[in-house]
């Protein structure tokens, strides 16, 4: 049972010269380096050939320099994988404001023509105003006259209607 809860000789003494900067040889200290236990084997067990605690081996571990150094380059890599990302995101977020930017004032020119356009037409609709007012008049004068002329035709054959009597009899 103690082999699970003991760690591996080789990373504590990995770690113990890592930390301290003076190789373990010369480490007087250090308890002496006793080699792994071997595996058992599983032999005539009730259990059915499961392996029990004392009989798991841990695999060995490589050395921790080269797992750090390995992980602080995937972590740069990352790290310089978002940063990119990131940048690739503002640059496209400035190149929208600067189309936004562009429609815009496209957009500015456009009303900017339409309120010159809409002033022009204001003016010439203010110089013509006198022309339909008298187009106004000259209608209701025509409406009136037609008027009259309506009147005028009823009354005319009227007479028409009294002369032709009168001259029956």
């Amino acid at each position: 049972m103690d082999s699970i809860s003991r760690e591996p000789t080789a990373v504590s003494a990995g770690l113990v010269t890592a930390a301290s900067g003076v190789p373990q040889a010369e480490r007087s200290d250090d308890p002496p380096e006793t080699p792994p236990s071997a595996p058992k084997k599983p032999g005539t067990n009730s259990d059915g050939g499961v392996e029990t605690a004392e009989e798991a081996v841990e695999p060995a571990e490589p050395d921790i320099d080269e797992l750090c150094s390995d992980m602080f380059e995937k972590m740069a890599i990352f790290l310089q994988g978002e940063l990119t990302a990131t940048c690739e995101d503002y640059l496209l977020l400035e190149n929208m404001n600067k189309l936004t930017s562009l429609k815009y004032m496209e957009m500015k020119d456009i009303s900017v023509n339409i309120s010159r356009n809409l002033q022009d037409l204001n003016n010439k609709y203010a110089s013509l105003q006198p022309y339909l007012d008298q187009i106004n008049k000259i209608e209701e004068q025509v409406s009136a006259l037609e008027q009259a002329a309506y009147k005028l035709d009823a009354y005319s054959k009227k007479l028409e209607a009294r002369f032709k009597k009168l001259e029956k009899r």
